[in-house]
């Protein structure tokens, strides 16, 4: 699957980033008018993992009414500052949820699933999933 993206100089350190799907995305190296692009890059892989989780759950008949994912990064010092440590962790809410299934869920996720996450990975970050379980009525 071939996937496209643009970005346009929108003077100083901003830019307007559109996707290849029609959505725009304001970049912002000061972030005054908004995010940076690494934060983004944080965004996605907790996009993608959340993605899996949630469909690994769904697949699985728990009956999840919310899943989010805070996902911390720390970054090298020297520049390239790149990341060297990510932890994702996933607050699932919902009722009766096996811990087993959403363990799983998150570990297929992190291991087989998120091409973000593996990539990163590949990439020498050192990425770590941890996750809390929300009994709602």
């Amino acid at each position: 699957m071939d996937m496209n993206a643009k970005v346009k100089w929108d003077g100083d350190v901003q830019f307007k980033g559109t996707t290849g799907t029609g959505f725009d995305i304001m970049l912002d190296g000061k972030s005054e008018v908004g995010c940076r692009p690494m934060e983004l890059l944080l965004v996605g892989l907790g996009g993608c993992t959340s993605y899996d989780v949630i469909s690994i759950l769904k697949k699985t008949r728990q009956d999840v009414v919310d899943c989010v994912a805070e996902v911390g990064a720390k970054r090298a010092d020297e520049v390239p500052a790149v990341f060297t440590d990510i932890h994702v962790k996933f607050v699932v809410s919902g009722r009766n949820l096996k811990e087993s299934h959403v363990k799983r869920a998150v570990q297929l996720s992190a291991e087989q699933y998120c091409s973000a996450s593996l990539m990163l990975e590949k990439g020498g970050v050192n990425i770590t999933h941890s996750y809390e379980i929300v009994e709602v009525e």
